[in-house]
């Protein structure tokens, strides 16, 4: 069984790769023609922005 703090940087990671998959995405979609991607891309960048809040948490926890 995994400790906490494995878990705990287990779910930092993912959160990272999370970011970078969103990011991924975004530019995908901002690149394609032919269909107006513009709410799916605007939930994408929300999402970034809650996952980037949660890790500025969690960096700041990290500090003190």
């Amino acid at each position: 069984m995994p400790s906490a703090i494995e878990l705990i940087v287990s779910g930092y990671v993912s959160l990272n790769d999370l970011r970078m998959q969103r990011r991924k995405q975004a530019v995908e979609l901002k690149a394609r023609t032919g269909f107006d991607w513009r709410t799916t891309i605007q939930q994408i960048e929300e999402d970034i922005i809650v996952i980037e809040a949660g890790l500025a948490q969690l960096d700041g926890a990290a500090t003190t």
